[in-house]
């Protein structure tokens, strides 16, 4: 309804209410609606793919995304960081991650009050921006309400790629129930983990399937299940195939006609070869692999997302009988690398940190032990475009299509200002508060230390 044909009494109520969200500042007059700009001068740049910094550069951002990339002085009116000769590089991305579930105990995030839960979960987004990862893809639980607070400026966060909850089957990974909750009725009441959308049970290729559209439906960009035992559910050995291949089918086939895939859970060579056969594109972890099974990966051009479990730390806070079910990955560790880098399997970067506020603040830590298998380069290369590469099978299902990962023309502007050289000292991200002197997210920035 245009000006001229609006009622005069909703015209004059339309025009006060400008002027007072004006007058308060919760509007913006048209002045302030001009395009924000960010010049950052005189930095060396890892570009996410390159083993070697740039020559002195300048760097534009416009909005969102960066303009223009320039060895040559840049003239721009805008707000202007003199990096000082500092080392400008893609924001981090963290490939398997669990926004609501890296700070509260296992007990509390199935019982706890979902409200407190949910303030916990912003503040720890919170703090995983400041850590300097800027994209991350959520492997299990109910962040789609996270995800629309970051989007929507409410929260300040990382980039969100959420599967959702975790699918699983009855005792699978996943399954939290306690054994008074047994037997369980096909289309009976929901168990209070399925309720807050943290994993749902599913024991056929129909329920599968209706799972993952529900995933779909609430804005999943992947689709997780479990295709093997994991270390912190209760009922669920490590050597336990789950799912039948008709039944990872069924999700396959209803990720597919999203435009998305499916990513399992799986350790063994058993869930792996069974995940690929039903057309699963990325596996999850894979410490177990052997040769036939990387094998078998790398031919088929499968993903591996997995993660450098070194010691019994991330099983801390469980019982017993999960941290020896933790001890057999770390010991599996070494040998996934080496399967990864002698097949060249395509491998992301990811930490899996659950139930420990103090293990989230050692994510960058985690970053740097990738220098066991890789070089300091290859190991950041892998946590940016790399990783970046793996959020693209999304494909349309992409809730942020463009470039990420890159310090590229047309690219996020998702940028790190380090003090130092990351390809020299790999160890600068382990601690952000001090070496990430800005960080900035979609062009907008959210720590300068560098602001007189």
């Amino acid at each position: 309804m245009s000006g001229a044909t609006m009622p005069s009494g909703l015209l004059r109520a339309a025009t006060l209410l400008a002027f007072i969200g004006i007058a308060f500042g919760l509007l913006s007059p048209a002045s302030a609606q001009q395009d924000s700009v960010v010049l950052f001068r005189n930095i060396r740049i890892f570009d996410g793919k390159a083993s070697a910094l740039s020559a002195p550069s300048n760097v534009l951002v416009r909005n969102k995304t960066i303009e223009k990339i320039s060895a040559g002085d840049i003239a721009a009116t805008g707000q202007v960081i003199d990096g000082g000769g500092r080392v400008l590089m893609p924001g981090l991305i963290d490939a398997h991650w669990h926004a609501m579930l890296v700070r509260p105990t296992p007990t509390a995030a199935l019982s706890g009050d979902i409200g407190y839960n949910n303030l916990l979960a912003a503040s720890e987004a919170t703090a995983t921006l400041m850590r300097g990862f800027t994209t991350v893809r959520d492997m299990g639980g109910p962040s789609f309400g996270l995800k629309q607070a970051i989007d929507d400026d409410l929260v300040a966060g990382p980039r969100i790629y959420p599967s959702g909850a975790i699918i699983t089957i009855t005792g699978g990974h996943g399954d939290f129930r306690q054994l008074s909750d047994l037997p369980r009725t096909i289309g009976g009441m929901l168990s209070r983990m399925e309720r807050i959308g943290g994993s749902m049970v599913a024991d056929s290729p129909d329920e599968v399937r209706v799972r993952a559209r529900e995933q779909l439906m609430q804005g999943a960009s992947q689709v997780k299940l479990t295709a093997g035992g994991g270390v912190a559910s209760p009922f669920s050995p490590l050597d336990v195939s789950t799912f039948t291949e008709p039944e990872l089918r069924a999700a396959v086939e209803a990720a597919d006609n999203w435009g998305t895939y499916v990513a399992t859970h799986a350790y063994t060579p058993v869930a792996i070869e069974r995940s690929i056969a039903a057309g699963v594109r990325c596996i999850e972890h894979g410490h177990l692999m052997d040769e036939a099974s990387a094998q078998l990966m790398a031919e088929k051009g499968i993903w591996l997302s997995t993660q450098p479990f070194l010691d019994l730390s991330m099983a801390a806070g469980l019982g017993p009988a999960e941290q020896d079910k933790m001890r057999q990955v770390v010991t599996g560790t070494d040998r996934v690398y080496a399967l990864a880098k002698k097949y060249h399997i395509k491998t992301a970067f990811g930490t899996d940190i659950l139930f420990s506020k103090a293990l989230a603040d050692k994510q960058g830590a985690m970053l740097s032990a990738l220098t066991r298998w890789y070089t300091p380069a290859e190991a950041l290369i892998m946590a940016t475009s790399t990783n970046a590469e793996l959020l693209n099978l999304s494909g349309k299902r992409n809730p942020y299509p463009g470039k990420l990962g890159v310090v590229e023309e047309g690219a996020f502007a998702d940028l790190l200002l380090v003090d130092g050289n990351p390809l020299d000292n790999i160890k600068l991200v382990e601690d952000p508060a001090k070496n990430f002197v800005v960080i900035m997210k979609g062009g907008r920035i959210y720590k300068n230390m560098l602001a007189h």
